[in-house]
């Protein structure tokens, strides 16, 4: 179960989430956090979460840039901060065998990104974005992290009436291929995931779902260079369920990594709740298996407490309950797996096209006047039931 269930946690949720909301401040008690934007502050956040990670027994961590280290008055100092914090993150990695699944630039949260980073219309933002990512990568490989995650939360528009998109898409490509070529120069062998979403904060992100991150990596030359990192959260908000999102991935062979969390389909944002649905998890855990498993990325629980839970103890509630609904999870698909029931309902549905005409229609052997003249000769084609019931049933009954 160990090697399927390669969970992560996210330094930003963990560590840094002050549970504040649209109507209020943060509630989350952290008496380990002097509120300072200092180094020292940084460096004594690090043995705290590396002790939660230990005691919660989860055995990888991922990171935003300025999650791990402030942003201080100008790009080299916050360098220099973000140098010290690594410093010290690769002194307990070493004590503790806890690995750095990926690491990320935070294009998003400064008012330089307002109008996006590498999608920027100004020069300077999407030059300063570039050395900001080239750090961070180069922290990541000195970490000896497994993969580098690219999330376009600015990389959208909020109107077209403002926006050449042409532009921006070009400048998107020629930016991640420049990311490309540094980790080739600086050794970097993980790699690299686009983490889909529609929207929020941009009216539209370029990433907005599986599909459109795919047709982009083609256009762009870029599908031998990275996978997709699919969250639950984003695929609800782009109108798909996770187990859409991660088959379209697992189509072009492209699953990278997974964000665990969930969303609220009653809220129009990214709630990111802790996965507890049982039948989330285990269709999350029927298509990771249907890939041979997970290699690389991990299940990353990129989940906050709500604005209520507001102890250090919640953080552990949280981690155990989302590990235990994935451990279930796990459970029950493999259990579908071995019994195969529902595997060879899939295949025997198709079955028509194993021989005859199916075959030579996979094969690309006929054309329509062919497929006419079969039509034409053989009689009114029967059609049998899809028995999605009795689908759902047998998924219950494992549940």
């Amino acid at each position: 179960m160990k090697d399927h269930l390669r969970f992560a946690a996210p330094y930003w949720h963990v560590m840094r989430n002050e549970l504040s909301d649209p109507f209020g401040g943060g509630t989350a008690q952290m008496p380990w956090d002097d509120g300072s934007n200092s180094v020292d502050n940084a460096l004594a956040r690090v043995d705290v979460f590396f002790e939660f990670l230990e005691k919660i027994g989860i055995d990888f961590y991922c990171w935003h840039d300025r999650d791990i280290a402030p942003e201080l008055n100008d790009l080299a100092a916050s360098n220099a901060a973000l140098d010290a914090v690594v410093a010290k993150l690769k002194v307990k990695q070493k004590e503790t065998g806890v690995q750095l699944l990926w690491g990320t630039a935070c294009l998003f949260s400064h008012p330089r990104y307002s109008q996006g980073g590498a999608t920027s219309p100004n020069a300077q933002v999407y030059a300063y974005a570039a050395a900001q990512v080239k750090k961070a990568l180069e922290c990541t490989n000195e970490l000896d992290g497994l993969g580098y995650t690219f999330w376009g939360g600015r990389e959208g528009y909020s109107t077209l009436l403002n926006t050449n998109m042409k532009r921006e898409l070009d400048h998107l490509g020629a930016f991640l291929h420049m990311a490309v070529d540094h980790a080739k120069k600086i050794g970097f062998k993980g790699p690299f995931y686009i983490e889909p979403k529609p929207r929020e904060p941009s009216t539209h992100q370029y990433d907005s779902d599986s599909a459109a991150c795919l047709n982009f990596l083609r256009e762009y030359g870029l599908m031998d260079h990275f996978k997709l990192n699919i969250e639950t959260n984003h695929a609800t908000l782009a109108g798909h369920t996770m187990e859409h999102e991660l088959t379209v991935c697992n189509n072009a062979n492209m699953l990278g990594s997974v964000d665990a969390n969930r969303g609220d389909e009653l809220i129009g944002w990214d709630t990111d709740q802790f996965p507890t649905d049982i039948y989330l998890t285990t269709q999350v855990m029927l298509c990771i298996l249907e890939m041979g498993g997970l290699t690389t990325g991990g299940l990353n629980f990129d989940a906050k407490r709500r604005r209520e839970s507001h102890e250090p103890i919640d953080l552990m509630h949280a981690h155990i309950g989302g590990m235990d609904a994935f451990a279930r999870g796990l459970k029950v698909a493999a259990a579908i797996r071995r019994d195969g029931r529902m595997s060879d309902f899939v295949q025997a549905r198709y079955s028509t096209f194993d021989k005859d005409i199916g075959a030579k229609i996979e094969a690309g052997e006929v054309g329509f006047e062919d497929l006419e003249k079969y039509a034409l000769s053989n009689p009114e084609p029967i059609v049998a039931s899809g028995r999605q019931e009795r689908m759902e049933n047998l998924l219950n009954e494992f549940i």
